[in-house]
């Protein structure tokens, strides 16, 4: 991998809810709402060290080293540390694997190194091997930084994962969808410009992959998580 058919969507103006907006799921589907119920699994830092899948449905993430992929996931699962973070970019440097629920667990969130100019080429063949075969991955989830967009490196990410989208005989294992973050670094006033810039970017590369979810883990509450939550729970068919 180099880096480690278009759809157009109307674009509607975007703006925050307001701080009393809430987000309501059933108790069945909410397997958030216990923050302590997720545990650190495994820690894969070569394909002979990934480990045995346990059933249960997973979902990757992966983004560029500043795309603050560590912060984000964190804020989902509802803890402060559980995920490792540092201001140091390109922080994450193995296959991370996170049970999700109580025992034995609702489902798997796998955190993978981040790409481009700090990433190295052991984790692109690692991350490729991880998607290829992997029968209970359910959805790729790929960051981006509102502050920096897309570059090259990224869209060539993109085009990389939606090649991986279909088999030789035409079926889909997983989906794709985006993520964008820290949404608050960017002018209110330039907001809307730099989403639709960031949108068609992603579109152009990558026609299969779902409409992005707009977030911020910085923001009092933060901002598009419960949106992010949702899509995973849907994704594994929770």
């Amino acid at each position: 991998m180099s880096v480690f058919l278009k759809v157009t969507s109307p674009l509607r103006p975007f703006c925050y809810p307001s701080r009393t907006t809430r987000y309501s799921y059933s108790t069945k589907q909410n397997i958030w709402a216990n923050a302590q119920a997720a545990d650190f699994l495994a820690a894969a830092k070569s394909i002979s060290s990934i480990p045995k899948s346990n059933g249960l449905p997973e979902i990757v993430v992966i983004g560029r080293a500043n795309a603050g992929k560590s912060t984000v996931l964190n804020c989902v699962l509802g803890r402060r540390s559980l995920v490792s973070t540092s201001k140091k970019a390109g922080h994450t440097k193995a296959l991370n694997f996170f049970r999700v629920g109580a025992e034995p667990g609702k489902l798997v969130l796998v955190d993978a190194p981040g790409y481009g100019a700090r990433g190295r080429a052991e984790w692109g063949t690692l991350f490729d091997h991880y998607i290829s075969n992997r029968p209970e991955l359910k959805r790729i989830y790929i960051l981006f930084n509102a502050k920096h967009g897309l570059n090259e490196t990224d869209k060539q990410m993109l085009a990389h994962l939606s090649d991986s989208l279909m088999t030789d005989r035409g079926t889909q294992p997983f989906t794709l969808q985006s993520i964008i973050t820290k949404a608050d670094t960017v002018p209110v006033a330039k907001l809307q410009t730099v989403l639709s810039a960031m949108k068609k970017d992603i579109w152009d590369a990558a026609p299969l992959c779902l409409s992005p979810i707009v977030t911020s883990a910085e923001m009092s509450p933060p901002f598009g998580v419960d949106q992010v939550r949702q899509s995973i729970t849907e994704a594994c068919g929770l």
